[in-house]
């Protein structure tokens, strides 16, 4: 099985026929799967036995599910926009028809433009709402149906610790719908329990992703690699994430070990969140 040689090279010192376990069998599709967290999601997925659909706008979606598929993996890549509710609804009939069903739906796409607020356009604005908001909305307005009637499902919403617990000059407009997925994320959990589908948020700190070197890239042009190891500086475990770190998370929240958690928004931020202050302590 080339895919679990692969798997034991990413991760050697766990047992890897245990991992195929925890998701095998599953069908989970990963919007905003091309790059960053969201790749980083369908690897670990991907180790964990699951069928893939990797939803994304972006033709690396299609490279990297070529990629997984070559270490023994099923999956597939869907040309989706999420800010398009006919064009997510088309991927997922395209992947229930290939897997027969959904049952867990990681809603990753998500994008941030940073500027101070009286700068910001309309256009700023609906673009983080209609990607980071409404493309949440869509997802799980398209998928829901499927998980409903097998009376089965897990949803994982990636919102961050940005908007619901602290924010840095710039993040408005991207703070603001990430905080609202919060509200998203408890009032859906609510509706669908019945059904025994859980909804549950993850709350990143700094993942070393293409939007975190972007943002840095727009903090210092001159210097980005110190910005990024300024924000190193303040994360008590003294690095930024990595994204296979994130989708560890994601993967645990889809799978049966997340059995009686629903409703809940789960940091994982290195305890950047937790300094109270940077000069009182003892020495």
């Amino acid at each position: 099985m080339p895919f679990l040689c692969a798997a034991a090279e990413w991760f050697p010192k766990k047992e890897v026929l245990a991992y195929m376990e925890k998701l095998e069998g599953k069908v989970a599709l990963i919007t905003g799967a091309s790059r960053g967290i969201g790749e980083g999601i369908a690897k670990v997925y991907a180790k964990y036995g699951a069928k893939l659909v990797l939803a994304a706008r972006s033709k690396a979606t299609e490279t990297l599910a070529e990629q997984l598929r070559a270490l023994g993996a099923e999956a597939m890549a869907v040309a989706v926009d999420v800010t398009d509710a006919a064009s997510v609804r088309a991927g997922v009939e395209k992947a229930v028809k290939a897997f027969g069903t959904i049952d867990v739906l990681v809603n990753n796409a998500g994008v941030s433009r940073l500027n101070n607020f009286l700068n910001l356009s309309d256009a700023d604005l609906d673009f983080h709402i209609d990607v980071n908001l409404k493309g949440v909305w869509n997802a799980t307005r398209a998928v829901l149906p499927y998980m409903i009637q097998q009376k089965s499902g897990r949803i994982v919403v990636m919102s961050s610790v940005t908007g619901a617990m602290v924010a840095d000059p710039g993040e408005v407009a991207y703070a603001t719908t990430k905080a609202a997925l919060i509200g998203f994320t408890k009032s859906l959990a609510r509706e669908v329990a019945p059904y025994r589908i859980a909804v549950n948020a993850v709350c990143p700190g700094y993942v070393l992703t293409p939007m975190a070197r972007d943002m840095a890239q727009k903090t210092n042009p001159e210097d980005p690699q110190s910005v990024l190891d300024g924000i190193a500086g303040t994360v008590p475990l003294g690095r930024l994430a990595e994204p296979e770190e994130i989708g560890e998370l994601a993967a645990f929240l889809g799978s049966g070990e997340s059995s009686y958690l629903t409703g809940a928004q789960i940091v994982i931020d290195g305890g950047s969140t937790l300094p109270e202050t940077s000069v009182v302590g003892a020495g």
